[in-house]
């Protein structure tokens, strides 16, 4: 009963990472299929191009560089605030050489939020923009699209990301 670990089940969403030359690319989806090790995933694959450049320039710390080799569930939102590059995933994953993990439905809400809702581009324009009239202007376009998201976690999270990089006035 305790620290025992449910067994993935078809149906389950899962996050898993896929190797990309020396850093992994995100994956996160529904599990449609278990055959022994295998998985067969459904869902989004993420290449967080943004981060990658900036660790290669030199401009992020090793915490970036940690998120790119070893992506959770927990710390891959860091690696949305910069531009990104996804696509539809439909593979067989392989336990024992991939990590494939459960995640609620809420944390996959979360993840698929940020990118079918863009955010990672708006949060980018913020930051790459120097400080003036166009930056406010797209703090203003990242705040309207806060207030029409429906999703109150994927809201939530948005917000607790703009407070810490100082988005919100």
């Amino acid at each position: 009963m305790f620290g025992r670990k449910k067994e993935l089940e078809e149906g389950d969403y899962v996050f898993a990472s896929k190797q990309d030359g020396a850093y992994r690319n995100i994956v996160f989806g529904m599990a449609t299929g278990i055959d022994g090790s295998k998985v067969g995933v459904s869902g989004l694959i993420v290449n967080a191009v943004g981060l990658k450049n900036k660790v290669s320039q030199g401009k992020a710390g090793p915490r970036s560089d940690e998120i790119l080799k070893n992506p959770t569930p927990e710390n891959c939102i860091l690696a949305f605030i910069y531009r990104t590059e996804h696509e539809s995933f439909n593979q067989v994953m392989d336990v024992t050489e991939d990590r494939v993990v459960k995640i609620s439905q809420k944390a996959h809400a979360v993840l698929d939020g940020w990118i079918r809702e863009s955010l990672p581009e708006l949060i980018n324009n913020v930051l790459s923009l120097p400080e003036g009239p166009e930056r406010e202007q797209a703090k203003r376009v990242v705040k309207q699209r806060m207030d029409t998201l429906y999703d109150k976690n994927l809201k939530q999270n948005l917000y607790s990301v703009c407070r810490s990089l100082k988005i919100l006035n």
